[in-house]
């Protein structure tokens, strides 16, 4: 089934609601081992001790947030160009939970930074990009909140969502960039990863949870959109029989 297939609303409520307890099941699965990997078979750093286990915590919720909002750049393009119609409906469902996920990870790296570089914040390119990014997500959800058309809603939001996807890049490439506090990518690179299998395996097992995790509530929030919509369409068309009704009575 494509994504076209999919642009039928009643079709795509049919799937997801098949769709919805087998990823659930495998979210579960995933976070049961990934913390059991993460508790009693990732070693502690020589250096950081136990805190490093917060890592398992911060670095996927890191990736998540970037992404959530790379797949809010690609819904808005199908807003814009593609005009499909569950495009908008996908990047507003989207838009809170990326800001749930930036913020988890702003706040497990401060209190990660504090015992390692001695303070909660530094105003280094990484963190501050990861910060903007925030403000991102809290302007676009303050956007679709305040217009009330949900289609001039979210065309505005897809563009301004564009516009905000050149942070990007710049979160992913600034500790290479800059010389900053913050430590360079160790995961994602081209020559492979530098850190032991003992932590790598955890950490993609958590990552993996996490994105699991977050299919669950995307699914759902584009459901709860869809069924949002339609109770709007159903109140305007039963306020537009009741004026049309009342009409006339005042002309009598």
């Amino acid at each position: 089934m494509g994504l076209m297939d999919l642009a039928n609303p009643t079709r795509f409520m049919s799937f997801s609601g098949r769709l919805l307890p087998w990823l659930g099941a495998a979210c579960a699965l995933a976070f049961a081992a990934g913390l059991y990997l993460t508790f009693f078979v990732a070693p502690d750093d020589y250096q950081q001790g136990a805190t490093v286990k917060i890592m398992f915590l911060h670095v996927p919720a890191a990736w998540l947030a970037m992404m959530c909002y790379s797949i809010m750049a690609i819904s808005s393009l199908g807003t814009l160009v593609w005009k499909h119609p569950l495009a908008d409906v996908s990047a507003r469902a989207a838009a809170p939970i990326g800001a749930a996920f930036t913020f988890l990870s702003l706040v497990t790296g401060s209190l990660w930074g504090k015992p390692m570089w001695g303070t909660y914040w530094v105003w280094d390119a990484r963190l501050t990009s990861v910060l903007v990014l925030f403000v991102m997500y809290l302007g676009l959800i303050a956007l679709w909140r305040t217009m009330e058309d949900p289609i001039r809603a979210g065309k505005a939001a897809a563009v301004l969502t564009l516009v905000g996807a050149v942070n990007l890049p710049i979160i992913k490439f600034s500790v290479d960039w800059w010389n900053t506090l913050h430590q360079p990518a160790s995961v994602m690179r081209l020559d492979g990863p530098t850190i032991h299998p003992t932590i790598l395996w955890p950490l993609l097992t958590m990552a993996l949870a996490f994105t699991l995790l977050f299919l669950v509530m995307h699914l759902m929030a584009m459901r709860n959109e869809i069924l949002r919509r339609r109770l709007r369409t159903l109140q305007l068309g039963a306020a537009s029989t009741r004026i049309a009704a009342a009409r006339p009575q005042a002309a009598e």
